[in-house]
C-alpha cells in the first residue's frame, strides 16, 4: 500500500499556491525542506481554511451594508473615536503617535477593528494563531498563509505609478486640447495615488506583544481582499509563489500547541501581560502534558 505523502502542491495559477500538508508532524520537515531559504516571505495563520485575508474593519463595513461612497468616512470617524476613547489610556508620558497607520497599529492588538491584517516574520508563531482557539463553526482545516513580501510590495508601487503617470497624461492632453476640467475632476487627477497593498512595521515600542511575536502588519487593498487583489493582479511569469495558503489538520490541534510549547512558542511569550498568563494557565488545563 502507498504511503501517503507528508505534503502535496496545487498550483492555482495567477500568483496562487495551495499546499496540504497531511498531519502536524510534517509542517516542521515543510519548512525546513521547502521554505528555509526564501527569507522573504512572511506568515499569517488563520483558524478556518474558508476564510478570506480581510481585515476586521472590512468584515464589519461589509456586515453593516456601508455604502462605497460612505466608506471613507466610516473608516475615519472609527478611527477618531478611538483616538478620543484612548485619552488617558495609554500610560504616563506616552509616545506621540503622528502617522494613521500607527494609531490603527495601536488599536489592532487592543481589539480595535482596523483594515489591518497581523502577520510575522515566524512560520511557527503564524501556526499558534491559527491553532490557539476553536472556532464556533471549526473547519476541518487550519491556515497558515505565506506571503511573499517583495512581489507584492512592488508590484502594488508599480500599479500607483501607472495611475499617477496616467493621471498626469490625461492633465496635460486636456491643457493642450484646451478642454477644461471640473473641480472634482481635476481634484482626483491632481491626487497622488498610494500603493494599494502598504507593509507596516511601527517603530514605537508601546506594544510590547508585536514585538514579541515579531509582527507586522499589511493594508489594504481599498476594495476586496488582499487573495483576490493579488490573483488579479499576478504578474505573467509568477509561477504560484506570491502567495501560498498551507491547510494542516484541524485534528492535530493539541500536538501542534504542545509541540509548540515545548518551543517556547505560547500565550506567555507571545503576550507578555495578565492576559497571556490567563490563556496559558487555560491551555494547560484543557490540553494534557501542555
Amino acid at each position: 500500500m502507498a504511503r501517503t505523502k507528508r505534503w502535496v502542491w496545487k498550483d492555482q495559477g495567477k500568483g496562487f499556491t495551495e499546499v496540504r500538508i497531511s498531519s502536524w508532524k510534517y509542517f516542521g520537515d515543510f519548512i525546513y525542506q521547502e521554505m528555509q531559504d526564501y527569507n522573504s516571505y512572511i506568515w499569517r495563520g488563520q483558524r478556518c481554511d474558508d476564510w478570506k485575508l480581510e481585515s476586521t474593519l472590512d468584515r464589519l463595513i461589509r456586515k453593516e451594508n456601508v455604502p462605497a461612497r460612505k466608506i471613507f468616512k466610516y473608516r475615519s470617524n472609527h478611527l477618531e473615536q478611538f483616538k478620543f476613547a484612548a485619552r488617558g489610556r495609554r500610560g504616563i508620558n506616552p509616545p506621540l503617535l503622528e502617522d494613521e497607520n500607527d494609531w490603527w497599529a495601536l488599536g489592532q492588538h487592543h481589539g480595535l477593528a482596523t483594515p489591518l491584517l497581523d502577520w510575522t516574520s515566524s512560520p511557527f508563531v503564524a501556526a499558534f494563531f491559527a491553532f490557539m482557539e476553536i472556532e464556533e463553526h471549526q473547519t476541518p482545516q487550519r491556515t497558515i498563509y505565506a506571503l511573499h513580501k517583495p512581489s507584492v510590495e512592488s508590484r502594488a508601487k508599480r500599479i500607483a505609478r501607472e495611475i499617477n503617470l496616467d493621471r498626469k497624461e490625461k492633465i496635460r492632453a486636456a491643457n493642450e486640447s484646451g478642454k477644461k476640467l471640473g473641480i472634482l475632476q481635476l481634484t482626483l487627477l491632481e491626487t497622488e495615488a498610494k500603493a494599494d497593498i502598504q507593509f507596516i512595521r511601527p517603530l514605537s515600542d508601546e506594544n510590547q506583544r508585536l514585538v514579541n511575536q515579531g509582527g507586522l502588519f499589511t493594508r489594504g487593498p481599498s476594495e476586496g481582499t488582499l487573495d483576490t487583489w493579488i490573483q488579479k493582479n499576478h504578474d505573467q511569469e509568477d509561477l504560484g509563489q506570491t502567495l501560498i495558503k498551507i491547510h494542516v489538520p484541524n485534528r492535530d490541534r493539541d500536538n501542534c500547541l504542545r509541540n509548540l510549547n515545548r518551543m517556547n512558542i505560547n500565550h506567555l511569550s507571545l503576550f507578555p501581560d495578565l492576559y497571556g498568563a490567563s490563556m496559558f494557565s487555560n491551555l494547560t488545563s484543557e490540553i494534557d502534558r501542555y
